[in-house]
């Protein structure tokens, strides 16, 4: 199920692309207060904006602007809004996403290509281990895609390894969809509880929320403790609320493919300015076929990578690499440059770590500062050592380290209210 405009050349995506640019130009300067506003007040004219390159000339849309004038991103009237989604915002309160009858087949369509794209037919079954409930938009888009694709679906939610085994050895699921670190804890309930689980019915996972991959596609720490003991197969995806559009690897595991059908994709630097090919910069979206909430030039936070040679997979489409960090979340540290990411990736490495968080703040000289708590089996000196040991190879330099107890930990990384754990904590008292 690729759909043809994928393995089209990429003169002919581009011109399809600049196309729908021109009809959500017209369609966000007729009805979203807030572009008619903005391009009013800045002397633009969209007729002027006939190419991708173009878009340089449009300003950016920031996760600040979404919060401060919510409402006002809506283009079509309350009764027209089937489902309500939210997501954090920057400011304190949630962003409120309206999704029309129009956008929540669109999203059922994104869904359904993109676990195309990792494998998933009609006539699978797949274990959906993410909620589906307080307002977020990934578990409802996760159970429309499937459905769309005639696959089966078992909605057992998050957590719980004993409920998670009970449904798998009962309903024989071929795919899971979850958070990576969780596979870990099944694996240990199945180790635990003499269950095979190298001869169970699950021949793949679609993995959300942690990364799986190193910058040049090898795996990480984390997806090689996982398939080091169960042999399955690890697909990464990249979405958010905002664009309503998932990037999932195909079975090449080189990036994310682009739908040019639903989101135009950009990488920008620090002045907003395209990178060159190549470099890493700021991912930048314009979403495609959105009737409730389109986007123009939606500024992520997320630092990526943009790949743009053909896959095995018969897909011209651009593919966007792993997460390199967030741009809010970026530490300078001993003159080292750091992103939680690759902290992680060294406290994975553990296998006597049993959870952990990273706290950043301001000392008194206003530098950074980062303090890492780690829950582990073994408390000792001599493991302490080992793990600053490790830093210094790694990132060459060693944060502060201390021991905290798993009771403390756990209700921060697993919060009820995210969908994922969360384990960075920026407290600085000015964000970069």
């Amino acid at each position: 199920m690729i759909p043809l405009i994928e393995k089209d050349s990429l003169e002919e995506i581009k011109n399809f692309q600049e196309q729908k640019l021109a009809e959500l130009l017209q369609y966000i300067s007729q009805n979203s207060p807030f572009y008619k506003r903005l391009f009013a007040g800045q002397n633009i004219d969209i007729s002027k904006i006939k190419t991708l390159e173009d878009l340089q000339y449009l300003p950016v849309t920031t996760k600040e602007n979404l919060q401060e004038y919510n409402d006002d991103f809506l283009c079509v009237p309350q009764n027209k809004i089937i489902d309500y989604a939210s997501t954090s915002g920057t400011l304190g309160d949630p962003v409120t996403f309206g999704l029309t009858d129009s956008d929540l087949d669109r999203l059922a369509y994104n869904e359904a290509i993109s676990f195309a794209c990792a494998g998933i037919a009609e006539g699978d079954v797949v274990q959906l281990m993410t909620t589906i409930d307080r307002k977020f938009m990934a578990g409802l888009a996760y159970f429309l895609g499937l459905r769309k694709l005639k696959v089966g679906v078992i909605r057992v939610g998050a957590g719980i390894p004993e409920l998670q085994w009970d449904s798998i050895l009962k309903y024989k699921p071929s795919y899971l969809i979850t958070v990576p670190s969780f596979l870990l804890k099944l694996i240990e309930y199945a180790e635990a509880h003499g269950i095979d689980y190298n001869n169970s019915s699950i021949k793949g996972a679609i993995c959300i929320g942690e990364s799986l991959r190193n910058q040049d596609f090898s795996m990480n720490i984390l997806s090689n403790k996982i398939t080091e003991k169960w042999n399955i197969k690890l697909f990464s995806t990249y979405a958010s609320t905002e664009m309503s559009t998932a990037f999932t690897e195909c079975e090449h595991g080189v990036g994310g493919h682009h739908h040019p059908e639903l989101i135009i994709v950009e990488v920008l630097d620090e002045n907003n300015i395209a990178v060159k090919d190549g470099e890493i910069g700021e991912l930048t979206f314009t979403t495609l076929g959105i009737e409730a909430m389109p986007l123009l030039r939606f500024k992520t936070g997320d630092i990526v990578q943009l790949h743009n040679s053909p896959c095995a997979c018969g897909r011209n489409t651009l593919r966007v690499g792993p997460v390199v960090g967030r741009k809010k979340q970026m530490i300078k540290y001993k003159g080292t440059t750091l992103y939680p990411p690759a902290m992680n990736d060294v406290l994975s490495g553990f296998d006597n770590i049993e959870n952990h968080i990273i706290e950043i703040s301001t000392n008194d000289l206003g530098t950074d500062e980062i303090l890492i708590k780690i829950a582990a089996k073994n408390q000792s000196a001599e493991f302490l050592q080992e793990i600053k040991d490790h830093f210094r190879a790694k990132l060459r330099v060693t944060p502060k380290i201390e021991f905290a107890s798993k009771e403390t930990l756990n209700p921060l990384v697993f919060n009820p209210m995210s969908r994922k754990p969360i384990r960075f904590f920026d407290y600085r008292k000015t964000t970069i």
